[in-house]
């Protein structure tokens, strides 16, 4: 099984800015490139932050109601600062958050969510920029065919990973939903296969309707409790 890594599912082709980049030239960068947010480089290339929408809003969301209707707003320092900023510089989110070409897409996916941010800075071995993951082409993998996912289930997961025939059990895949069928040797077979299918890029979810004709994980308790010694 081989998942796709994020040089190839990342775009190349990266709109940025740099530091001293105004207010209102970034703005115009993201609404004529259709952008929420761009990397800032230094004259390296390499990625000193990101400006999003988010934090262009901030200069907006610290004016004072002009009609005196609502309350004085309240402030993160942080953002406070950011609505004061004119430049990349002080607008920007930073450090980047990047990632490697050689991550794979469910490595690029675990940071994405443990940092609560929407894309990655790739970045080469010099640390210079060399792409840009963002969450949607981390998600296309899911639009996988069905097709694909089933053969790869077959050759790679019970032929090759667990050296079984590969119609040794029924795989049905649906939208993304695999359903595995029929009957294993033994009962340990089971979870591995269920787990392995579920690591299959595509993969929504993996139903086990699975029989088996020898529950060898009583034998393998057994042996665990007999080296329990006596008190």
């Amino acid at each position: 099984m081989k998942h796709r890594i994020v040089g190839e599912a990342m775009t190349t082709a990266v709109v940025h800015v740099r530091p001293d980049t105004s207010f209102k030239e970034i703005l115009n960068v993201l609404v004529e490139h259709r952008l929420t947010a761009v990397p800032v480089l230094d004259d390296q290339d390499r990625p000193l932050g990101v400006v999003s929408e988010a934090d262009l809003l901030c200069n907006e969301a610290a004016k004072e109601d002009p009609a005196g209707l609502m309350l004085t707003p309240r402030l993160s320092p942080d953002a406070r600062l950011k609505s004061r900023a004119t430049n990349a510089a002080g607008l920007m989110t930073s450090p980047a958050v990047c990632a490697s070409p050689q991550w794979t897409v469910v490595e690029a996916a675990r940071v994405m969510g443990r940092r609560g941010v929407r894309r990655l800075v790739v970045v080469d071995e010099a640390g210079r920029l060399v792409g840009v993951v963002g969450r949607s082409d981390l998600l296309r993998g899911f639009l996988r065919r069905d097709q694909a996912i089933l053969e790869e289930i077959r050759r790679d997961v019970i032929s090759r990973a667990l050296g079984l025939p590969r119609d040794a059990v029924d795989v049905r895949v649906h939208d993304g939903e695999v359903t595995l069928s029929g009957i294993v040797e033994r009962k340990s077979l089971v979870s591995v296969l269920v787990r392995l299918c579920r690591c299959v890029e595509g993969v929504v979810a993996v139903t086990d309707q699975l029989g088996f004709r020898t529950d060898d994980t009583l034998a393998a308790a057994d042996i665990s409790a007999d080296r329990i010694p006596s008190t």
